[in-house]
């Protein structure tokens, strides 16, 4: 006798999209690229759309493989207006736990050791000779990237090389929902160059074991 149908509460896991190949980049280029995406991926209020005009100059000099899909994204959001793509953002951002744009969720989730893992930003920012100066969290993927744009420091992008799991998981949620973001996302992924092993795994370990004792608790 067959096995009626009641398995459906067991699904198969869902790949992650096939890897990008990274985009060759100079300093310059790769810097501009992530600012631009820090920007893009803001929440697009009345000045976010008020300045779309002036980051498309910006675009000229860029890879087509990197401006392309940022100049389409700037295309769409005027097509949608505000109300339609502030609506969206919410939906996209807010409500779906898979399209976090905080890094640090997707290796900890909300537990204990999130805390950690943000007082590691915050610690990796001053390693860098800076301070956050924004009512967010450390781990928000648009400060990040700002943070590689300013300072063009190594630090930088061995934190966003650390991380590349997140990033590549909020990737495929957004090009499995056909979502506008999830080209400007995927300038992260191509961004990105390659980080030698030695400064992956002594950022990686800083996110698993966390800070001195005496930073635990600085907020």
């Amino acid at each position: 006798m067959a096995l009626p149908q009641i398995l459906e509460r067991a699904a198969r896991r869902r790949p992650l999209p096939d890897q990008l190949p990274t985009v060759p980049l100079t300093r310059e280029q790769r810097r501009r690229a992530h600012m631009l995406v820090s920007l893009l991926l803001d929440y697009p209020g009345e000045e976010w759309f008020a300045g779309l005009g002036a980051l498309e100059p910006h675009l000229a000099g860029l890879p087509e493989q990197i401006a392309a899909p940022l100049a389409e994204f700037i295309a769409a959001a005027r097509a949608a207006g505000p109300t339609e793509w502030q609506r969206s953002y919410v939906v996209t951002f807010d409500l779906k736990r898979k399209c976090s744009l905080y890094l640090s969720y997707f290796a900890t989730g909300d537990t204990r050791k999130r805390g950690t893992a943000l007082v590691t930003f915050i610690e990796a920012y001053r390693a860098a000779g800076w301070e956050l100066a924004a009512d967010e969290l450390p781990d928000y993927l648009p400060m990040v990237l700002e943070f590689s744009a300013r300072s063009g420091d190594p630090v930088a992008e061995a934190l966003l090389a650390a991380h590349v799991e997140g990033v590549e998981v909020l990737r495929a949620a957004l090009e499995g929902m056909d979502s506008p973001w999830a080209g400007v996302v995927r300038a992260v992924t191509q961004s990105l160059p390659p980080v030698d092993r030695r400064t992956r795994e002594r950022v990686l370990q800083l996110v698993s074991e966390g800070p001195p004792t005496e930073t635990v608790g600085l907020s």
